[in-house]
Order: structure tokens, then C-alpha cells, then sequence
């Protein structure tokens, strides 16, 4: 019989007239044939109740020096309250499930707290649940470590979850249900033309999550990626909808730019906030421009759109971490400016390799607009422009209508 995991999200289980809607798909997935596994976050978003940071801000609110560990015990309940409460909605309707912690379906960690990796995942317990035709609802987001400590995955971790339990399982396909239709060609809050793509490669939707589309956390695509495990993304309350991340590209089409018939450009994400540093020295100096990037690594600081010079360095960084880096380039006695209030806006898409002159497309499309480029950067199938905040929606809005992206299939 074939096999599916379902995976909802905190807003699709969070009041009761969704968690019957769950019951539906839940009804819906076994009429096809399959035999249904899900995966279920904490209950609404931070201030309600059981959600994730509410349970959070409990501890901290009164400790905020309390240990990993107790964090984390705090933080699991959410999962295991949501899968208790589902499990007990499915069964009423005839749907006899049963509700597992991540402990219980198998999830083991390597030990770390609020961050952990998953190290394997044994699900005796689910496969046995399943061959009885029963439902296993698991709560996602956590494990236990090798002293059968509790540890959270961090942020995606329920969708990192459901993937690793899908191929555990050897399911045929993993469905995760958000609150929007699909991965889409652009964030729907700032261009309303933002059109569902309908089939993506795990690197382009890996590349659009790394830079800032939230629909499905990158450790969860890596994940798939190196099990091949087809993974659907679908809006609880429209199913017809989702987007298919797979190996392959999706065929055919009209031919977005480039000349060899495939799209260059799938789609656009973007990241906010941002601060850009000039560092410049008065001569090569490798030791200094090394202890730069040191100290800066061990303040805990993540920088990104990397441009070395002999004499010129140039980064960003999150506006939050602004003043360590301020503090630590300060104390090295290096000359730095900075500008905040940056965005970089990047566009993704596994044509780009194939298709030459993409970056030229890019940087005609915002010099007609007269939107400035700070500083560029670029991979195998993306480019990210840093720009000022300030011109960010023209950007996307631009880059949008260049490569034709509201009319893609």
C-alpha cells in the first residue's frame, strides 16, 4: 500500500475548524489508497498559548539565564500537546490515530540543545502503528540525544521532521501544509502578482529558502535532496494547489531568458535589515584581514555578500549584530564605514548556467529603474544584489516583470 506523510503547521492546527480540516485531507489521502503518517508543529504563533515561543517566554521571562536544557524540555511540549490534541480529533471521526512524541517515533540527536541534527531515525514504533491501519500523529521538532536527553531542532524543525520520517518510512511522498498555496515566484506580501510554481528543483528551492523564502526550512530540502524524497507544499484549505519540489526542473514552458529554451530565472527572495561594512587598509596586511573575519566568526556573527580586496573588504551583516562588528573592527584599529538600512534582493533559478548574460539581464533591469547596486554576489543558479531597503518592492517588482515570472507555468 502507499504511503504518505502529512506534515501541518502550527496556523493549520490551530483552531478547530482547521484540525477538522485535517481530518478531511487526513479521509481524503486514505480514499486514494494511502496509508497516512503525520507530523504536527506547536499550536498558533507566539502569545497563543501552546505555541513554540509562548512556552518559551515562560522560562525567560522570569530566567533569562535558564539552561539549554530546560529550554528545551519547555519548548517540546508544544508538539506533544498539538499531536495529543489532533489525535484525539482524528479519532473521534473514525480515523483511529494515535499520538507519538519524537522520542517515541524514533528520532535520535547528536546531543546538541535548541539546535540539535538528527543522527537517525528508527521508526519501529510508526511502522507498526501503520501496518495495524492505524494514524501516528508525531509531534514534530524534537528527539532525544544519546543520554536520552530532549533536544528541539531549531527553527523549520518540524518540516525537517517530516522529511527525515518520510524517508525513514520509504514514503512515496511528503506533504507539508502551510498557510500559503505553494512556494511562490516572490513573497505575496510585497508583489501581488506572485504566481505558485508548480514544480521546482530541490537546489532552486533549497537556494530560494537560504535567501529569505520561508515556506520550507533549507535542512528540511537537504534533507530531501540527499534521500530523494518528493515533497508537495500545499495550503491546507485549497489542495488542488502546491508546488512539487523534485530532481528534476519542470519541461517546456516559454523560455524566461537565455537561449537554449529552458528558464533562467524560477524565482525571487529577499532579506531585510541589513548592514553593509567597508573595511579598507592601507596596505596588504593577510594577518589583520584574517583576525577580522575570526573575531567576527567568534562573536557568533554570520556574514554574508563577501568582497575582498588587497586593500577594501566589504560584508553584511544582520542590523542586530551591527555593534559587535562595529565594537570588534574598532579594537583591530581598522578604517570602516557602514550603511544600514540595506536589503539584497536575489534570483534564483537552475536555468542560469545555461543561459549566459543573466547578471547582465539583472543589472539592466535595475539601472532602468535607477535602483543603485551596492555590492553583488552570485552562486551557480543565483545572484543577490545588495540595495537600499528603500528600493526593495520596485526591485522585486522589476526583477519580476524582466524575466516574465507572472506568466510562468
Amino acid at each position: 500500500m502507499k504511503l504518505l506523510v502529512q506534515k501541518y503547521g502550527g496556523t493549520s492546527v490551530s483552531t478547530p475548524e482547521k484540525r477538522a480540516l485535517i481530518a478531511r485531507r487526513v479521509q481524503e489521502a486514505r480514499d486514494e489508497g494511502f496509508r497516512v503518517a503525520l507530523v504536527v508543529s506547536a499550536m498558533g504563533r507566539n502569545g497563543d498559548p501552546y505555541a513554540t515561543d509562548t512556552l518559551r517566554s515562560l522560562v525567560l521571562q522570569e530566567h533569562s539565564d535558564a539552561p539549554l536544557r530546560e529550554l528545551d524540555l519547555v519548548m517540546s511540549c508544544g508538539e506533544i500537546i498539538s499531536a495529543a490534541v489532533l489525535a484525539a480529533v482524528l479519532s473521534s471521526r473514525g480515523l483511529v490515530a494515535r499520538a507519538f512524541t519524537g522520542v517515541q517515533a524514533g528520532f535520535l540527536t547528536d546531543g546538541n540543545y535548541s539546535e540539535a541534527e538528527v543522527a537517525d531515525c528508527q521508526p519501529a514504533k510508526i511502522l507498526e502503528i501503520l501496518e495495524q491501519g492505524e494514524i501516528p500523529v508525531v509531534a514534530g521538532f524534537q528527539g532525544a540525544g544519546p543520554r536520552d536527553e530532549i533536544n528541539t531542532f531549531g527553527r523549520g524543525g518540524s518540516d525537517t521532521s517530516a522529511v527525515i520520517l518520510g524517508a525513514a518510512l520509504g514514503a512515496d511522498k511528503v506533504e507539508i501544509y502551510t498557510d500559503v498555496s505553494g512556494i511562490m515566484t516572490a513573497d505575496p506580501l510585497i508583489l501581488k502578482e506572485a504566481r505558485v510554481i508548480r514544480q521546482i528543483t530541490y537546489g532552486e528551492v533549497f537556494q530560494l529558502a537560504q535567501e529569505g523564502a520561508r515556506v520550507i526550512h533549507p535542512r528540511a530540502v537537504d534533507v530531501a535532496m540527499r534521500n530523494n524524497v518528493c515533497v508537495v507544499v500545499k495550503n491546507l484549505e485549497d489542495p488542488s494547489s502546491g508546488t512539487l519540489i523534485t530532481a528534476e526542473s519542470a519541461a517546456g514552458g516559454r523560455n524566461y531568458y537565455g537561449s537554449h529554451g529552458g528558464r533562467a530565472v524560477t524565482g525571487i527572495a529577499h532579506y531585510t535589515n541589513l548592514v553593509q561594512f567597508m573595511v579598507e587598509l592601507e596596505r596588504p596586511d593577510p594577518a589583520r584581514e584574517l583576525a577580522i573575519f575570526q573575531q567576527i566568526g567568534a562573536a557568533g556573527v554570520n556574514v554574508d555578500l563577501i568582497t575582498v580586496f588587497p586593500l577594501m573588504k566589504a560584508f553584511t551583516v544582520k542590523e542586530e549584530h551591527s555593534p559587535k562588528v562595529e565594537d570588534i573592527l574598532r579594537k583591530l584599529g581598522v578604517n570602516y564605514a557602514l550603511e544600514k538600512e540595506c536589503a539584497k534582493v536575489s534570483v534564483i533559478g537552475a536555468g542560469m548556467h545555461s543561459s549566459p548574460g543573466v547578471m547582465a539581464k539583472v543589472i539592466e533591469a535595475l539601472n532602468e529603474k535607477e535602483i543603485e547596486i551596492k555590492q553583488t554576489g552570485d552562486s551557480n543558479i543565483t545572484i543577490s544584489l545588495l540595495i537600499k531597503q528603500q528600493d526593495l518592492h520596485r526591485a522585486i517588482k522589476t526583477l519580476h516583470n524582466h524575466f516574465y515570472l507572472a506568466g510562468q507555468p
